[in-house]
């Protein structure tokens, strides 16, 4: 087995942590045990799969979806890190 390094927001590390201490394994197995099932469903239908799964999910949507889209959008720009890099809004960083 070959070891690495991964960053995570402050919030999924404690997530983490916390899924890991309720199914009394280690993260770094509950890290590998998600990159199997990622790799599993990648394997199984990549895009096609990815769209059955996802079909209707913004019928919810009430109002303009470009709107909303934006929004998302202009969201990623206010969490950006140097080199660019974007940040989903549950990772935010506390300055």
């Amino acid at each position: 087995m070959t070891r690495t390094i991964i960053t995570v927001c402050a919030n999924d590390k404690r997530w983490l942590e916390s899924y890991s201490r309720r199914l009394r394994l280690s993260s770094a197995e509950v890290v590998r045990r998600a990159i199997e099932e990622y790799r599993r469903k990648v394997a199984q239908g990549g895009f096609r799969s990815v769209a059955t799964e996802t079909a209707g999910k913004w019928k919810t949507l009430q109002g303009d979806s470009q709107k909303y889209v934006d929004k998302l959008r202009s969201e990623w720009e206010t969490a950006s890190l140097p080199g660019r890099l974007r940040l989903p809004a549950h990772c935010r960083i506390e300055r």
